[in-house]
């Protein structure tokens, strides 16, 4: 099975470690080893290097050949310009379709935390499997919730319809982005709701097949550049074509319209995060809300449910901090109680075109 980790975002919502130079899949968020690595690192040994493939933005295919040595060097592929999911993966599938199309692949993301990683291994796995008998179907990968998570997408499953390796598939029914608070509750409480993760397995013809029939001039587009794959004209033609394709999300143009009898649900607890906020970082992390969360030097006092993050020299100390993320670096220091978090994507959008805004 050949997989795909996208790792082409900005990672605004943590900033000002993350900015469009460094992005947090690059960045030492946990311990001594970036987020990207952490997501290819967690496929071994069940699957090989020469089956990993990550698209990125072409500005940092040097870092991820740096962090991932072993990659073949080819398998890293730097979009030109940000032309949002829709096209980026479209871009893989028509890629991959021409290696092999029948050979199931998973799209995966940097930015997340697995800490069950043996058994994420096994669900690639037994997906795969399952994908490699019914090549027309596509799997989603989903984490049961903890709880009524307002802040992600949740995908809403039916009855079991097989089991596989231990693992359960699901008919799938529908999606649900950032829902509301009594809905989350309802979905938490209804066991037939999980978290969506934007994971999946699949075939490419099948989801090439998908991009034809629904977005036939963004799959025409990408057709050209991926026909190229493997030739001295595909960077060229990269460059040339990608910047004219449609800008639209993968869910928009794919998913939305996909039949719910092509698709299967797998929700299993693989103790999933999303560590692309600070206030989820916070949370992946701590044992407890009451629990501080804190990275270099840093000193508190009286202080409770709290995320401080030291990346410069300087001792930082807080006293009667309460639900506080406090962020240093060496040029920007950010303090907003957990509940603004969400506003920190939109003022980083206000540093253009301002006398900051080489600190976006």
């Amino acid at each position: 099975m050949n997989i795909v980790i996208f790792a082409g975002g900005i990672g605004s919502r943590l900033w000002p470690l993350s900015r469009k130079n460094t992005p947090k899949q690059f960045e030492k968020i946990l311990g001594d080893t970036s987020t990207l690595q952490l997501a290819a690192l967690r496929l071994q040994p069940d699957f090989s290097w020469e089956n990993v493939y990550v698209a990125t933005g072409s500005q940092y295919v040097g870092i991820v050949r740096e962090q991932l040595p072993k990659m073949t060097e080819s398998h890293v592929v730097g979009e030109p310009v940000r032309r949002d999911v829709g096209p980026a993966v479209g871009l893989m599938t028509a890629i991959l379709a021409k290696e092999k199309d029948t050979e199931p692949m998973a799209i995966l993301w940097s930015d997340h935390l697995v800490k069950k990683e043996e058994h994420f291994r096994n669900i690639l796995r037994t997906a795969g499997e399952a994908v490699r008998e019914n090549p027309n179907k596509i799997v989603f990968v989903s984490q049961k919730p903890r709880f009524a998570n307002q802040n992600l997408g949740w995908i809403g499953h039916g009855e079991k319809e097989f089991e596989k390796n231990a693992i359960s598939f699901f008919a799938f029914n529908n999606f649900k982005y950032r829902p509301d608070k009594p809905t989350a509750e309802a979905y938490l409480t209804s066991g037939k709701h999980a978290w969506n993760l934007g994971y999946f397995v699949t075939t490419p013809k099948f989801l090439w097949e998908q991009y034809q029939k629904f977005c036939p001039q963004l799959s025409e587009g990408i057709a050209k550049i991926a026909a190229t794959w493997g030739s001295s004209a595909f960077e060229e033609t990269l460059t040339k074509i990608y910047p004219t394709l449609e800008e639209i999300n993968f869910d928009n143009a794919i998913l939305e319209n996909l039949n719910p009898e092509d698709a299967y649900v797998i929700s299993e607890n693989i103790e999933w995060s999303d560590i692309g906020a600070w206030e989820a970082l916070k949370e992946a992390l701590a044992i407890n809300e009451e629990e501080n969360i804190t990275k270099g030097d840093v000193k508190l006092e009286d202080s409770r449910d709290s995320l401080v993050y030291n990346f410069g020299k300087q001792l930082v100390v807080g006293i009667n901090l309460e639900d506080f993320i406090v962020v240093n670096t060496t040029d920007v220091i950010l303090v907003a109680p957990k509940k603004s978090v969400s506003k920190v994507k939109k003022f980083v959008e206000k540093l253009e075109g301002t006398e900051h805004e080489h600190l976006a």
